[in-house]
């Protein structure tokens, strides 16, 4: 049975009408913001012709994400997760359309732009962590990481076709046809999570909805190890390892510096972490998710520290397929791992804080990364840090025996909810 390859699952979507429903506004929203980022660099560039001005994009979207993300996992705690997503979209479909409004209108105002980046980044923050945990209340406890990679391949299909149809979209009309479809793509998501159920907080601390919950996120995931370990994991591969930073420069040096070639490198990720997708009915149904995220999270410090070693083209983005492949599969049985592990009543501030270490981890990855190669070479920096990335990662395997020996739920015939051993857990925490 663990022998043979299979596709992707999509039993979460002929079972449940609901998932079914947040799939398709997840997707939309994915696809929407995919080609609204590419039309903000364009326009920021347009209005200011440099890099500064690029980089303060990033300003605008981390510093809102970081911020916002664990107020949102307190908030997702504290009220009805659907009435939250509910309101956070309503609020991206806002910056959207004042996104259109003021390109029709012609603003050369950079700072209007970016506040309603910020706008559009704040509210989908406020929104992330409820919406992390709908899978798990929707979908049987088996389902649950089959309906993550389902996501997950949406989100690597939104990363192929969105900057191509923001090229073409703005290159036929212009800035606002591009925020147009993103206000579209909201308006649909709006749409599926109107269809959605009523989902409050259970269990302890949650009180109906109506207290404030008493511990942060950061508390309850240092108190269980298969959390920490787990994100510990995901922490290792994209701050010791994360490779997107030193690309150019690789291009640069060996191969002409080609913006083909360095497009190349960014699509071979995608089609790497699409593929997995589409096979990952291979290991979904398997049930030993923490040696599953291990061992991708290893996978992916080597095909990186081979990727700093490679001379052919063909070797290169060989590598980087590989390396993409392995961080989906190591993404999907995190996500399933942090939402089955975790009580419902506290469901909203874990994923308040994998939110922030899946936001801040990369950045801090590629700054690292740049800061080494440009006191060494950048072969040298992806070399050092996908073997650091494995030793990380074979340090909390060895001192994590509940993540090497953690399995998911067996089949059940309802959505996974808190019982008596997560009662007892939320005792614990507190």
């Amino acid at each position: 049975m663990r022998g043979r390859v299979r596709f992707l699952d999509t039993r979460p979507l002929r079972s449940s009408q609901s998932f079914r429903d947040l799939w398709i506004g997840t997707s939309a929203s994915q696809l929407g913001g995919q080609i609204a980022n590419v039309a903000v660099l364009a326009q920021v560039w347009d209005l200011t012709g440099s890099p500064v001005g690029t980089g303060a994009i990033g300003l605008a979207t981390g510093l809102p994400m970081v911020l916002f993300g664990l107020l949102g996992g307190t908030l997702a705690d504290t009220v009805d997760r659907r009435a939250v997503v509910r309101a956070t979209t309503v609020g991206q479909l806002l910056a959207a359309v004042g996104l259109c409004a003021q390109a029709l209108a012609g603003n050369r105002n950079v700072l209007l732009l970016l506040a309603l980046v910020a706008m559009g980044t704040t509210c989908g923050a406020l929104g992330a962590p409820a919406r992390r945990t709908f899978p798990v209340r929707l979908l049987p406890g088996d389902q649950v990481a089959a309906g993550l990679a389902l996501t997950n391949v949406s989100f690597q299909a939104a990363m192929l076709a969105g900057p191509a149809m923001a090229g073409m979209i703005i290159a036929r009309w212009d800035f606002s046809a591009a925020y147009a479809t993103q206000a579209v793509a909201m308006a649909v998501s709006m749409l599926a999570m109107i269809r959605l159920p009523a989902m409050r907080p259970e269990g302890a601390g949650a009180a109906g909805g109506r207290r404030r919950p008493e511990r942060g996120g950061w508390r309850i995931v240092l108190r269980r190890p298969t959390l920490w370990g787990s994100m510990a994991t995901d922490l290792s591969t994209t701050l010791l390892a994360m490779p997107i930073a030193l690309f150019p420069l690789v291009n640069e040096i060996r191969f002409e510096g080609d913006p083909q070639t360095l497009g190349l490198f960014l699509s071979a990720v995608a089609v790497g972490g699409i593929t997995a997708g589409l096979l990952s009915g291979t290991v979904t149904r398997w049930r030993r998710a923490g040696l599953v995220q291990l061992s991708a999270a290893g996978v992916w410090g080597l095909a990186l520290a081979c990727f700093g070693l490679a001379g052919p083209l063909w070797l290169a983005l060989g590598c980087l397929a590989v390396a993409g492949a392995a961080d989906t599969v190591s993404v999907v049985t995190r996500s399933a791992m942090v939402q089955l592990e975790t009580p419902d009543a506290y469901r909203g501030r874990v994923s308040s804080v994998e939110h922030v270490i899946g936001v801040a981890g990369p950045e801090l990855g590629n700054f690292r990364g740049g800061l080494l190669a440009s006191a060494t070479s950048a072969s040298f920096s992806l070399v050092a840090g996908g073997l650091s990335a494995i030793l990380a990662i074979a340090a909390v395997a060895a001192t994590n025996a509940p993540l090497r020996a953690y399995r998911t739920p067996p089949a059940a015939g309802k959505p996974a909810t808190p019982g008596v051993a997560d009662a007892a857990a939320a005792g614990q925490v507190c």
